[in-house]
């Protein structure tokens, strides 16, 4: 990153004692309290923290889009000078897009499905004034060539469903570039991408800031991030600051335990894995010559093409590649919900693609599935324990004694508190509820577990945990964990194997130290060069932190 300097010039940005609240049902709670900082003239500021630590609240008051229960309790925002701390909607809509625009985290849902991607460009043009649609249209294809979408003119009359989460994100930038604005707002904008996308999307800010001049205020949960793309880093927990400073040397000689924890757990800052394979060990998985085409639009596709794999027992092999390499349809034939075009899958001796009907749904039992997000994968209509013990009701039908005491154990297993086990999911944090997930997937004592993405939706910190988790049910039980993931630093953390999968293909496949520091491949070399933290001072590499574990 270029570090771009503006002497003599006062900050773009400046907070100061900023206390924000929340309504509830028992009234206001504090959810930030007395936060400072300051943004330069073409500086980046990383506010750094884990969910609920402040960080998206405070950058929503900045750009005054707190929600309806939210307000300033006391502090001031002032941009560029002016104090803009309790302007009105209107007023703060005529500098929102002008002098401060804001990337939203999710790409999915932050573009207006009903509308083309020129008419959501062109919205903020025409909302600051520019009346002709074609000197618009002009404008709105610049924009597009600029943040560097292909082929400007087709993608100018799509739809957001017609585009990937990269190029999605793209026109988010596009929309907050447009009129050159003093301060960009970035909160999480590449948390939904493969890292390789990540990389682009970042890069990309960054040539648009050193063009224009512009300031940047990154809202992020990792420090491997922050540590290659800020200026400064702010690091906050429980809405209160816990240190703050030019990001070498914060991260060097941190002064905090957070920020030693948020170190230790960082995956991309991680050392390298030596997990070695059991050399006597026998396969558990076997993949031969796995191939699956779909029609799509009349046309046969060809997702997955002739793919070979064997994970040797209770290790863990990792399947890694952006979004639209065939990972997640080889993770559903190993489970056995689809039937592959050609090509075997054999589980613990027994080839699944021979199998169909009970004997089927009998094998199930043995091999089960974590999904990606656990916000969407626990029903809200059931408790905990209705949620675990389900798969029982389904293979193991018991009397409601025996499933509440199996239910009760798999939580301890898990460590989860007992009282648990009453709570729905909403009453979870996200890494309760990817435990809840796991434990589901363990209720039926299966041997292998297939992880898709399966911390990919959760902080850095609850990530370590979870992983920390996966590693020490592998010690007790010698499951065998199939893991699917777009993220080479979370593999180089919890694989023994990996195979590198791109447009259908492995390129590259062999145990994760060898493929870490010999990689073979161009593609390998490219994911591996997109992992965050390259400018991370190496003191800063070998903290250890004794807190880390949960």
């Amino acid at each position: 990153m270029t570090t771009i300097v503006f002497p003599n010039q006062p900050p773009v940005l400046a907070v100061e004692g900023l206390s924000l609240a929340y309504r509830q049902e028992a009234g206001w709670r504090r959810v930030v309290e007395d936060v400072s900082f300051t943004v330069g003239a073409g500086e980046v500021v990383a506010l750094v923290g884990e969910s609920g630590s402040g960080k998206t609240s405070t950058a929503q008051a900045v750009i005054g889009l707190l929600p309806d229960n939210g307000r300033v309790e006391a502090g001031s925002v002032r941009l560029s000078g002016p104090e803009i701390t309790g302007w009105s909607s209107r007023r703060l809509d005529a500098i929102r897009g002008k002098s401060i625009s804001l990337v939203p985290q999710d790409p999915g849902s932050s573009l207006n499905p009903v509308l083309t991607i020129g008419a959501q460009v062109g919205e903020i043009l025409r909302l600051h004034g520019e009346r002709d649609g074609r000197l618009r249209k002009i404008c709105v294809l610049e924009l597009l060539t600029r943040v560097g979408l292909s082929n400007p003119a087709l993608r100018y009359d799509q739809y957001p469903h017609e585009l990937s989460g990269g190029m999605k994100q793209r026109v988010l930038i596009a929309i907050a570039v447009a009129l050159r604005p003093g301060l960009i707002i970035a909160d999480e904008p590449t948390s939904a991408l493969d890292v390789t996308v990540q990389r682009r999307i970042l890069d990309l800010i960054d040539a648009l800031r050193s063009e224009f001049g512009t300031s940047v205020l990154l809202v992020t949960h990792d420090l491997g991030v922050a540590a290659d793309r800020a200026d400064r880093i702010v690091v906050l927990k429980g809405g209160r600051i816990q240190e703050q400073g030019p990001t070498a040397a914060l991260l060097a000689r941190p002064s905090s335990d957070y920020t030693r924890r948020l170190l230790a757990d960082a995956p991309s800052l991680a050392p390298l894995s030596l997990r070695l394979t059991p050399v006597k060990a026998e396969a558990s998985i076997v993949v031969s010559g796995l191939t699956q085409d779909f029609n799509v639009a009349g046309k046969a596709f060809r997702a997955v093409d002739d793919v070979s794999f064997a994970v040797a027992a209770g290790t863990t092999h990792a399947l890694v590649g952006e979004s639209g390499s065939g990972k997640t349809t080889i993770a559903r034939s190993v489970v056995g919900f689809q039937r592959p075009t050609s090509g075997r899958v054999t589980i613990e001796g027994t080839e699944i693609t021979a199998l169909s009907g009970e004997p089927l749904r009998q094998f199930r039992r043995n091999v089960q599935l974590v999904y990606q997000n656990p916000f969407s994968s626990l029903d809200p209509r059931q408790s905990v324990c209705e949620i675990i013990g389900e798969p029982l009701r389904n293979f193991e039908p018991v009397g409601k004694a025996e499933r509440h005491e199996r239910v009760a154990a798999i939580l301890a297993q898990v460590d989860l508190p007992a009282d648990t086990i009453g709570r729905s999911p909403r009453a979870l944090s996200g890494g309760q509820r990817q435990r809840v997930a796991i434990a589901r997937a363990l209720i039926l004592e299966p041997r292998v577990l297939v992880l898709d993405e399966a911390v990919s939706a959760l902080d850095v910190t609850v990530q370590a945990q979870i992983l920390r988790l996966l590693e020490d049910l592998q010690q007790q039980l010698g499951l065998t964990y199939l893991f699917v993931t777009h993220d080479l630093a979370v593999v180089r953390q919890i694989a023994h194997t990996v195979t590198v999968m791109q447009a259908g293909r492995a390129v590259e496949s062999g145990a994760v130290a060898e493929v870490f520091t010999r990689p073979q491949a161009n593609y390998t070399r490219e994911l591996l060069a997109a992992i965050p933290g390259r400018q991370l001072p190496s003191s800063a590499r070998n903290l250890e932190y004794a807190g880390a574990a949960e």
